[in-house]
């Protein structure tokens, strides 16, 4: 399934009003927008509800401890993938984390952090021998297709991991993890994979890739919590209930894979 352009765009934009750091602006909002009006014992009250409002969603989605538990829940199901003995793979596939465009600062287009992180890992196993082939699954991104593909950013990394451009496979079509799912199962078939993406994500990766009747061993790469969500409790600090910048974004990210994951479910692609 290729969205259009407009549909594609009208995807990310609704996306940006599931975000806490949306629900928090609006709070605020609303909260200047009454108190903006003449005062009454009403909006008074009104008032005061908005900007509870805003400082409690504020706590629930920066706080570290309450983000830590959010992404630790969905990281927590897929342990660090180890090998056995003579275990063997028809294809290593790589999910693409996203790209930074150039511009007039940047020279040139890069592989975000978390694609080279997953290249690392896809490049780490077929290293190890696990499987013949690394296939790298991401394009290009942008609403109007004008960039280059994601796909073909981590290929660069994989060379300099000392991968050969003969053991790589690019999907340079797929804009979304349903769309990852859909062109791997074009390109492989009913092949057995190892599906590298990060913890996080691993969730929603592995139904979806599942749902195409792939034979699916998850190898999670990247854990944004330190510990599971119970042992975090115990180990907190003073430090673990101030909120930060870091916490609002591993909270959107754990927002983000749970609403992603319902949309699919009640589609019934995952």
């Amino acid at each position: 399934m290729d969205l259009t352009p407009l549909w594609y765009g009208v995807y990310k934009a609704l996306k940006y009003t599931l975000y806490p750091l949306s629900w928090i602006v609006l709070a605020g909002l609303l909260t200047l927008l009454v108190a903006c009006l003449p005062g009454t014992p009403r909006r008074t009250t009104w008032i005061r509800r908005f900007a509870f409002c805003t400082v409690l969603l504020l706590l629930l989605t920066a706080t570290p401890l309450l983000s830590t538990t959010y992404i630790g829940a969905l990281e927590m199901g897929y342990p660090p993938f180890i090998a056995a003995s003579g275990s063997s793979f028809d294809v290593i596939v790589v999910l693409a984390g996203g790209l930074y465009h150039r511009g007039s600062l940047r020279p040139s287009d890069e592989a975000k952090d978390a694609s080279r992180q997953r290249t690392a890992c896809g490049a780490a196993l077929w290293h190890q021998g696990v499987a013949p082939t690394l296939l790298l699954t991401g394009g290009d991104a942008t609403v109007f297709r004008t960039g280059p593909s994601e796909a073909g950013e981590m290929k660069r990394w994989a060379l300099r991991l000392g991968v050969p451009e003969s053991a790589l496979l690019l999907e340079e079509k797929s804009r979304t993890t349903y769309e990852n799912a859909l062109q791997t199962k074009a390109m492989l078939g009913s092949a057995r994979i190892l599906l590298v993406t990060a913890a996080y994500h691993m969730p929603r990766a592995v139904g979806l890739f599942e749902k195409q009747g792939l034979v699916v061993t998850p190898v999670a790469c990247g854990f944004e919590a330190q510990h599971r969500p119970k042992e975090a409790w115990a180990r907190a600090t003073f430090f673990d209930f101030i909120p930060t910048v870091n916490a609002l974004l591993l909270t959107t990210e754990a927002v983000d894979e749970v609403i992603g994951i319902f949309v699919y479910w009640i589609a019934g692609k995952w």
